[in-house]
């Protein structure tokens, strides 16, 4: 189970990076023909968007995972340790059920924009809103990851590569 979680960690920072670098030169190859011929790609900031929309979804489990979501954390100090158990379990079933039921219904969303495309590139709609359902099955499967000592002792994950502070960042 371990090796299954460390190799899902592993290819979803990698996607998150590839992705990001993507957007990165699309974004600045854009700029640069802007400024230096007076022409735009015409598609780069739609291609641009819709990598932003995969990245964001993609990287909300890895932020989940290592604590980098806002939280608000004094009604755990407050009810003693026993409680906060208590409090954690009930937060994370909370979690679990509503990145259920958004995964199921980003589902329902993908599947009636199938036939739509996008302006410049052509590219089905429901490409780029299958990022939806696909974040929120990751954001559930590091829930799941991280549950039992969430739970038992309101940690996250921990790694020697990232915290909550550069989760949060990504």
């Amino acid at each position: 189970m371990e090796r299954l979680e460390r190799a899902l960690v592993a290819c979803n920072r990698g996607l998150l990076i590839v992705l990001l670098l993507v957007m990165a030169c699309i974004v600045f190859s854009n700029v640069v023909l802007r400024y230096t011929t007076g022409d735009a790609i015409y598609w780069a900031e739609e291609v641009a968007r819709h990598l932003m929309v995969w990245i964001t979804f993609l990287g909300a489990g890895l932020v989940l995972r290592f604590g980098g979501h806002v939280a608000i954390d004094n009604l755990h100090q407050a009810v003693g340790p026993r409680g906060a158990r208590w409090l954690r379990a009930f937060v994370l079933a909370c979690l679990g059920l509503s990145f259920l039921l958004m995964a199921y219904h980003a589902s329902l969303y993908v599947w009636a924009t199938r036939f739509q495309t996008t302006a410049a590139t052509g590219v089905p709609f429901a490409w780029i809103y299958a990022a939806m359902p696909v974040g929120f099955v990751l954001l559930f499967l590091h829930l799941l990851f991280i549950a039992r000592t969430y739970v038992l002792e309101g940690r996250h994950a921990e790694s020697s590569e990232m915290d909550a502070e550069a989760a949060a960042s990504i």
